[in-house]
């Protein structure tokens, strides 16, 4: 999918009320997400909003879970709720964990944030993170990959 389709999609959605929309084509999935105050506007999607910076629209394009196929020493933690993903506990904080950083079963890795509630994501396994699949601030539902672990050769 190239930056030509991403504009026809969203020049179709302007001036509709559909607050999120979701395509997988060619083993790449995106969403975009209208910020609520779009919604509360009319549901008109600014220029602007190509640029996820800027807040009024957010545009995923990821590997689809389907092309993901983790190694035989490799395990997948999901999201055991819907909520928001966060890396860090705050903005101004480091992540929790970066690609290449061992891991030990109960650390955590992350937070989903769902209805104001904060709740932390912790390993189940000791090992390697291998991937982390999902963008900052990025919303899950229940069952979504979050974060690859390469399994230490003990466990």
């Amino acid at each position: 999918m190239n930056n030509e389709e991403i504009r026809e999609i969203l020049a179709l959605l302007q001036g509709t009320n559909i607050t999120v929309f979701e395509l997988e084509r060619d083993g790449v999935r995106i969403k975009i997400q209208k910020s609520p105050l779009l919604v509360a506007e009319g549901g008109r999607l600014p220029s602007a909003a190509l640029t996820p910076q800027e807040g009024m629209a957010r545009i995923y394009t990821t590997p689809s879970p389907a092309d993901r196929t983790p190694a035989a020493n490799t395990r997948v933690i999901t999201a055991p709720i819907v909520g928001t993903f966060f890396r860090a506990p705050s903005p101004d904080t480091s992540p929790y964990v970066d690609v290449g950083a061992p891991v030990q079963k109960g650390q955590i890795l992350c937070i989903i944030e769902a209805m104001k509630l904060m709740n932390e994501i912790e390993s189940e396994f000791d090992g390697i993170v291998r991937a982390i699949l999902l963008e900052n601030g990025q919303a899950v539902e229940f069952g979504t990959p979050l974060i690859e672990i390469e399994l230490s050769p003990e466990a």
